[in-house]
């Protein structure tokens, strides 16, 4: 006798009548404030006492926020696939991932037909729902870039652009009583969904096993396929009857269901509230007890063809509790989202999610029992470097740490998780600002671990100057606190080598007062590229500190994209500050807009990040473009081996932190300098002229990992002073994936 161990569910199945709309919606909303996990709807579109089903779901997910809907189940024959698996995936991302996908095969022929549908024979209906799970899925698999082609005998699409993605891994449940329909369940389906009534003795048994013997047969546990059923009934005296008795009755005809039959959601088809109200409260809890009494709680269903995607050397089945429902392996649907950072396409074993400090040591404590894998900290994962994802080994992602409170007069706490958009924001009702980054969509953590070359930096510093205490998660698991006072060695490392000595979980920042600043977006026609980058150089270091700039160059184009921020509301100041700018070049494109700090960082792309392949990134940091800068830059330009360059610039008061204050040392820079390319050999040899010139570089644009790499980014005496730290703090070299700094006889190479 079966029991796939599922852990138990309870729906609703309630009838769509138009004659009162808005009562069968509030049956919606109240079996979700009784605690029902899904409300259902038949789906008949040929019954003109009948609301649209699909319209209902939709309003019904609108009207609720917790509880799952699905069609119970959706005549297909009415529906064509490619356009229902769109119209999944958007209710499943307008609701939150509520939407499951119950599935019929169409049966009522001739009424269909009536209603300009195609007739087919039962048959021929199970062959087009077995080619429409197969469209819908495809659809689905946003990933997947080649358009989607299926040549089928009811369906053909010929170059069909795939997507959206849902949600969540939507699961197709199909209501089956019949041999092929139950072979097809076994085979494809994620659910099986039959009326208690319409089975005969003997039935269960009997369905169950074809399922499972089709599943075998596809490569399938048989557990991969929940079982689902509709039940209705009364409650009165105790009797005999099937569900006609007091609620204890219920639960003990319902017991054997679930551990003899494997059932695992019983949906109660009633439209009475208080039908409703007494199978939530008296039967599900006690329903759930008893089988819980026989086996325990239910586990986690995982399909065999995840389980053969799993890495080789990681211990799955060790993943700390607190960390099961939030990691994401590489079989997993929502995989695709948390495996590559911005620019670097990931693959790695297994993400990790932690949602809070205590969380974090026990990732921590997880990644220690897995030397020998590569361990990628990622805050937000837009890092240029790639060094928040790996091939094959652990990530662990802070994006559930983004909490932002004030402390304090001008002194905020902030997760490292948070984007720097969502910092502006939280800060602008304050009419404060915090340098950071020029991106809104970076994450805090590695930004203020590594420096922070933002809008605001010439006249604020970089991030890590206003930095005043840090929590960090050691290598060991002990959770510290670092500032001036306490821990003051790692306070200084945790400002410009961070990544290389724990987790940073929170950060408490001393911010400024920014009020309106004027934002320019200026475009030049270049004649002299290395002309025209020695003038803008000294032109943005002449200034006041109150102008920042930065400069874009893509390709070999003679095209410069220029942004600049004024911290200033005053029209007269800001013209003042841009009219010598605008004259460096012919100008093809302008925009001056006055506006917030946080509209500034509200440039944020949505949507999870998909690099691709390997970064190639070089930086470098100089004190001024001179005219041996500014013409090897422009050679560089012009060779085409840079798809993409810009300079951010420096100076002001960055230089007025002392170069042993921090781990950041290289503060007489100007400006810093990258290079994004996509063939190394030919990058790096147009690069040389350009790195004569370097002071230092800037690791979070950096790629290169060698000896070289690391000694451009820290000098001897401050690089010597981290290795020293790295033995005390990180003995074992746990955080060796991120531009290490161990001595090579300790960092595995």
């Amino acid at each position: 006798m079966p029991d796939y161990r599922h852990t138990l569910q309870f729906g609703t199945f309630i009838t769509p009548s138009n004659a009162a709309p808005d009562q069968t919606v509030e049956l919606a909303v109240i079996a979700e404030e009784l605690g029902f996990d899904l409300v259902t709807f038949q789906d008949h579109p040929y019954q003109p006492g009948f609301l649209d089903t699909w319209t209902l779901l939709s309003w019904v997910a609108a009207r609720t926020s917790t509880i799952h809907v699905s069609g119970n189940v959706l005549n297909l024959a009415m529906r064509p696939p490619a356009v229902l698996a769109r119209a999944a995936a958007s209710l499943d991302l307008l609701s939150g991932g509520r939407f499951d996908l119950g599935l019929g095969a169409g049966g009522f022929w001739d009424a269909i037909d009536s209603m300009g549908g195609t007739k087919l024979t039962p048959g021929q209906g199970v062959s087009a729902l077995d080619e429409a799970i197969d469209v819908i899925r495809g659809i689905w698999d946003a990933d997947e870039r080649r358009p989607l082609r299926i040549e089928g005998e009811y369906y053909h699409l010929r170059g069909a652009k795939r997507g959206p993605a849902p949600a969540h891994d939507i699961p197709i449940w199909l209501g089956a009583l019949k041999p092929r329909m139950l072979r097809l369940t076994g085979t494809k389906a994620d659910g099986w969904l039959p009326s208690l009534a319409y089975l005969q003795p003997g039935d269960l048994e009997s369905s169950n096993a074809a399922i499972d013997e089709a599943a075998r047969a596809a490569g399938r546990e048989p557990r991969e396929v929940r079982r689902l059923l509709n039940v209705g009934g009364q409650f009165a005296a105790r009797n005999g009857g099937m569900l006609d008795g007091p609620a204890e009755q219920w639960v003990e005809q319902l017991t054997p269901l679930a551990l003899e039959h494997g059932f695992a959601t019983f949906i109660l088809a009633s439209d009475d509230p208080a039908v409703m109200q007494r199978f939530a409260e008296e039967v599900a809890p006690a329903l759930r007890e008893a089988v819980a009494a026989e086996r325990g709680a239910g586990e986690e269903v995982r399909s065999a063809a995840s389980i053969a995607l799993r890495r080789e050397g990681i211990d799955y089945a060790g993943i700390p509790e607190s960390l099961r429902a939030g990691a994401v392996e590489p079989g997993d649907f929502g995989f695709a989202r948390v495996k590559s950072n911005y620019m670097r396409g990931g693959n790695p074993g297994i993400v990790l999610r932690p949602s809070s400090t205590a969380e974090v040591v026990e990732a921590l404590e997880y990644a220690r029992r897995h030397p020998s894998h590569a361990l990628g900290i990622r805050s937000g994962g837009h890092g240029i470097s790639g060094r928040s994802t790996n091939d094959g080994g652990i990530v662990i992602d802070l994006k559930k740490l983004n909490g932002i409170e004030v402390i304090g007069d001008r002194l905020v706490r902030v997760g490292a998780g948070a984007r720097w958009t969502d910092v502006a924001n939280a800060l602008e009702p304050h009419g404060w600002a915090l340098s950071s980054g020029d991106y809104g969509g970076v994450g805090v953590g590695g930004l203020a671990t590594a420096g922070g070359i933002g809008w605001l930096v010439r006249e604020h510093g970089l991030t890590i100057d206003h930095l005043r205490a840090v929590e960090v998660v050691l290598a060991d698991g002990t959770v510290t606190r670092a500032s001036e006072d306490e821990n003051p060695d790692l306070f200084w490392a945790m400002r410009g080598a961070g990544g290389n000595f724990g987790v940073a979980t929170s950060f408490e920042f001393e911010v400024d007062e920014v009020g309106l600043v004027a934002f320019a977006q200026l475009a030049f026609q270049l004649d002299d590229t290395a002309e025209f980058l020695e003038s803008w150089g000294a032109l943005v270091q002449g200034s006041p500190r109150d102008l920042t700039s930065f400069l874009m160059m893509g390709g070999a184009s003679n095209i410069a994209q220029v942004l600049t921020l004024v911290d200033s509301s005053d029209p007269d100041t800001v013209l003042e500050r841009l009219q010598p700018m605008a004259e460096l070049a012919p100008l093809v494109q302008q925009s001056v807009q006055m506006q917030s700090y946080a509209s500034v960082m509200a440039n944020v792309q949505g949507g999870p990040h998909r690099g691709q392949g390997e970064p190639l990134s070089r930086s470098g940091l100089i004190e001024r473009f001179d005219s041996g800068v500014a013409r090897a830059a422009g050679e560089l330009i012009a060779s085409g081996a840079s798809h993409f360059f810009s300079v951010r610039s420096m100076g002001g008061a960055v230089a007025d932190v002392a170069p042993d204050a921090t781990a950041f040392a290289h503060r007489s820079a100007g400006f810093s300098v990258v290079a994004l390319g996509s063939n190394a050999a030919q990058l790096d040899a147009a690069w040389a002229p350009l790195r004569e010139h370097f002071l230092g570089s800037y690791l979070s644009f950096e790629t290169g990992q060698t000896a070289e790499d690391l000694a451009s980014a820290f000098p001897p005496a401050t690089l010597a002073r981290l290795r020293s730290l790295k033995e005390r703090y990180d003995p074992a070299n746990l955080f060796r994936d991120n531009f290490p700094i161990a001595m090579s006889h300790t960092d595995g190479s």
